[in-house]
């Protein structure tokens, strides 16, 4: 099925979305907010920018942007894939708790915030270029990597970088890491079953993005964990 989505409102968009076949593609998408809200067992292109919280809550619904996305793409997602061929705004990964996000190029300040995983649903988020400031906030599980592609081999993120991180794990691939990280962090550079561990996705990535991924991995990674006496463990029931 195939929508034009030009001068259409957002509300009449994700009603032809949620009432369409397995797959659809929507044409001239210009902000519509929503787009796959909760959404499963379907394939969404997107051809344009789509508004905030694209694939909020998504359940196993694949969806493909030609094109960069705005703010809270893939809020409290559980299951799925979105795949930016673009950058993503602020809060990319919000709180999501299961599948995969994507980005071929930068994403805004807070990504990856409030991220957390439960037995075998592990979240990924994976960025292509650089994160904005506080990547990976109070991050409870997960993986986020940033590659900062065609940067210099500086930190590829800003300031504030995982502040309140208790749980899961960051990659950054750099050559120094960021300045003034939190005391909750241990930061330590990736040994060979750290990038084991990031393997599939290396590969998924160069994949879908036609990237070379040996040049990827000529630079190093660092990895982000908790340090054990963070103090921020004793304020979740959970650790």
């Amino acid at each position: 099925m195939k929508i034009d989505a030009s001068n259409m409102h957002f509300q009449i968009l994700n009603e032809m979305v949620r009432q369409s076949d397995k797959d659809v593609t929507i044409e001239n998408c210009i902000g519509q907010r929503y787009i796959g809200s909760g959404q499963s067992g379907k394939h969404i292109t997107i051809n344009g920018t789509p508004g905030n919280a694209l694939g909020a809550y998504l359940n196993g619904a694949d969806i493909t942007v030609w094109g960069n996305a705005q703010d809270a793409t893939g809020d409290t997602m559980n299951e799925g894939a979105i795949v930016i061929h673009g950058s993503s705004g602020d809060a990319t990964g919000y709180a999501m708790r299961g599948g995969k996000i994507l980005v071929e190029g930068d994403a805004g300040y807070r990504a990856g915030i409030h991220m957390k995983s439960y037995q075998n649903k592990i979240p990924v988020l994976m960025i292509g270029g650089r994160a904005g400031s506080f990547l990976g906030e109070y991050q409870a599980g997960g993986i986020i990597i940033v590659l900062g592609l065609d940067g210099d081999g500086s930190a590829p993120v800003g300031n504030f970088c995982g502040t309140g991180m208790h749980g899961g794990k960051m990659y950054l691939r750099c050559r120094m890491l960021p300045k003034k990280l939190p005391g909750q962090i241990v930061a330590e550079k990736a040994t060979e079953e750290d990038m084991a561990q990031i393997d599939a996705e290396l590969d998924a990535f160069c994949r879908i993005f036609d990237k070379k991924k040996e040049e990827i991995l000529a630079e190093s990674f660092y990895v982000l964990t908790p340090n054990t006496k963070n103090p921020y463990k004793q304020l979740y029931t959970y650790n």
